[in-house]
């Protein structure tokens, strides 16, 4: 079916065309997820009679009224047909679910994402895939609490040996944060670095952050030049201004001229030769 514009509804207008069936804990997980992060995919309706067909999205639907939602997200069908959009949707492998919630875990904070999964905890997801990737003294630590995930997480970026110099470092120390662990990762030699065919590492981080920083430097050194020579001009122009009051002030005749039909000139010339000697 092919769909055109995408137009807010409200939910009152909607209706099922047919109602399909799905377990508990499937429905569930859709409310937990519109709950935590809104409607991600759109209705697909179709205009009859002053109301909306619903052709795919009932679940959703009713959702959203449970959650108490007044206006939602659809995209108009061509034609009143049942859309079968679900039987054509790829369900996500573990591992690409793994990879997606790592992502995620760098913008939107854990407990948004198990509520969007319908979980009350990532940790069986996360924690097995993590755990074969440090080292065993570095897993303690990780299991009783001493390190956070997002700490561990900086470990896999160096080989074994070079986790336990850093976890050694962070208890001699007695700092266990993760920027503290970030910092020790970036200044290990290459040799020590694991490379798991990562798109994105600390250093390419670090350089990056380096070239951000030249670069606004640079912008700050064309501001700072534009504005000192507009100072320079300024203060030539201001000089200039005084000279020739100065010479307008200083004329008896045309003073007194001044003085008796326009003080207040006189008064503003004197301001500007007592700023250009300030």
């Amino acid at each position: 079916m092919t769909e055109s514009a995408a137009i807010d509804v409200p939910v009152i207008q909607l209706r099922p065309l047919r109602d399909r069936k799905v377990a508990k804990r499937e429905y569930d997980r859709i409310v937990a997820s519109i709950k935590a992060v809104g409607l991600v995919e759109p209705l697909v309706v179709f205009p009859e009679n002053g109301d909306y067909v619903i052709l795919d999205g009932v679940q959703r639907y009713r959702a959203l009224v449970e959650l108490g939602v007044e206006v939602a997200p659809c995209i108009m069908g061509k034609q009143r047909e049942a859309f079968t959009g679900n039987r054509m949707v790829n369900r996500v492998s573990p591992v690409q679910e793994h990879r997606m919630i790592e992502k995620a875990l760098d913008e939107v904070d854990e407990s948004v994402i198990a509520a969007a999964l319908g979980v009350a905890t990532l940790d069986h997801r996360l924690k097995k895939s993590l755990l074969k990737q440090l080292h065993a003294e570095v897993a303690s630590a990780y299991d009783a609490g001493k390190i956070t995930r997002a700490c561990a997480r900086e470990f896999t970026h160096v080989k074994p040996q070079r986790q336990k110099e850093i976890l050694r470092t962070m208890e001699t120390y007695k700092d266990f944060s993760t920027t503290f662990a970030r910092t020790l990762v970036v200044k290990t030699p290459a040799a020590q670095r694991e490379n798991r065919g990562r798109k994105h590492n600390p250093w390419d981080r670090k350089t990056q952050r380096k070239n951000d920083l030249l670069k606004k430097l640079a912008e700050a050194e064309q501001k700072h030049d534009f504005y000192s020579q507009l100072y320079k001009q300024y203060t030539a122009d201001l000089l200039r201004l005084a000279i020739y009051a100065r010479s307008l002030v200083t004329n008896t005749r045309l003073r007194e001229y001044l003085n008796q039909n326009h003080p207040a000139i006189v008064s503003r010339f004197e301001t500007i030769i007592a700023d250009a000697r300030g």
